[in-house]
C-alpha cells in the first residue's frame, strides 16, 4: 500500500488540482483551531465565529467553500499550519488504509491521486 501510495503521488501534483481544498471541507480538532488561530493572530473563539459553523455530526467545519486559505495558484495560505484532516488527506498512506476502506472509495471521486491509487490496488490484485 505504501509503495502505491508513493508511486502515485510521485507523479500527481496536488497543485494542479487542489479540488479537495474546492470541495471538501475539513474537520477542524480543537488543536488545528488553537494552532491556526495563533498563526493568524486570532483568538481561537473569533477564529471559530468567522470561518466555521457546526455541522449535522457536531464537527467543526469551514462555513463555505471553497476553502478560505486557498490561494489562487492552489497553494494553502495556512500550509504550515494545516488542519490535520488536510495533512493527512486522501488517507491513501495509512498504515491500516483497510479500516478506512470507504472513505478512500468516497475520496476517489475528488481527489485524482485517490482514485489513481484504487485503480492500481486494484490491478495488482487482479495480476494475482
Amino acid at each position: 500500500m505504501q509503495e502505491t501510495h508513493d508511486e502515485v503521488f510521485s507523479e500527481i501534483d496536488c497543485l494542479k488540482c487542489a479540488n479537495c481544498c474546492k470541495t471538501t471541507g475539513p474537520l477542524f480538532t480543537e488543536k488545528d483551531i488553537e494552532r491556526i488561530a495563533k498563526h493568524l493572530k486570532m483568538k481561537p473563539a473569533d477564529f471559530e465565529k468567522k470561518f466555521l459553523r457546526v455541522d449535522e455530526d457536531h464537527d467543526k467545519v469551514l462555513q463555505n467553500l471553497p476553502c478560505w486559505f486557498l490561494n489562487p495558484d492552489n497553494t494553502c495560505s495556512i500550509y504550515e499550519v494545516r488542519p490535520k484532516a488536510c495533512r493527512e488527506f486522501p488517507h491513501t498512506d495509512r498504515k491500516k488504509i483497510y479500516q478506512i476502506n470507504h472513505l478512500t472509495i468516497q475520496n476517489t471521486l475528488v481527489c485524482p491521486a485517490a482514485f489513481e491509487f484504487v485503480e492500481r490496488i486494484q490491478q495488482r490484485i487482479d495480476r494475482k
